[in-house]
């Protein structure tokens, strides 16, 4: 018996949803997540709309520097932060201290609120690292080594150079209050890690 046509609605209803962006999907649908993400390993958790400049990088902007940050809150609440529209502020992603998880919370086309300064948020990939930058048992092997791993990625896409001229801390960033990743992050260890990632 053949199968009955789709119905006028039934099509246009399928068409779309194919039109939709995989970000605006359910999550369990097969391959939305892998869309979502510029960085293969990462998990996309969005910030709000709310907290970040849509844009068309690096068309728009050149993207330049990677700007290393410390979340001085956990994992889970600076995504919570990133997800409150009241709270001004984002970061492309955030690697998470005990494993090394990364969540992409703004795509890299995007400019995230992470750098206090509009110009180096402009031309710069923001990444987030659980901890605080009095505590140094945040920074773990696989924290260090799954971060790298990103900024190598990011570095090698933008054709970045993989030194601190380029990488460079929240702190180094002009007009800024802010100190971290502080005196204990490992800047010899991390670029080297970066560049035999």
């Amino acid at each position: 018996m053949p199968r009955p046509l789709p119905s006028r609605r039934g099509l246009l209803k399928g068409a779309a949803l194919a039109a939709l962006p995989a970000v605006l999907l359910p999550a369990a649908r097969a391959g939305a997540q892998a869309q979502a993400v510029d960085y293969p390993l990462a998990e996309w958790q969005p910030a709000s709309t709310s907290n970040y400049t849509d844009s068309n990088r690096p068309a728009g902007y050149p993207v330049n520097y990677v700007v290393i940050h410390v979340t001085q809150e956990t994992y889970a609440s600076t995504l919570s932060i990133f997800q409150n529209p009241q709270k001004k502020v984002s970061a492309h992603y955030v690697v998470r201290s005990s494993d090394g998880h990364v969540a992409q919370c703004v795509r890299e086309a995007d400019i995230a609120w992470h750098a206090g300064n509009w110009d180096y948020n402009t031309r710069s990939i923001g990444i987030e690292h659980e901890g605080w930058v009095d505590q140094p048992a945040y920074f773990t092997n696989a924290l260090y080594e799954q971060s790298a791993r990103l900024t190598a990625s990011v570095c090698d896409r933008y054709g970045i150079p993989k030194d601190r001229a380029h990488i460079i801390g929240h702190y180094e960033v002009p007009g800024t209050d802010h100190t971290d990743p502080g005196p204990n992050w490992d800047w010899v260890r991390y670029i080297r890690l970066v560049n035999f990632a």
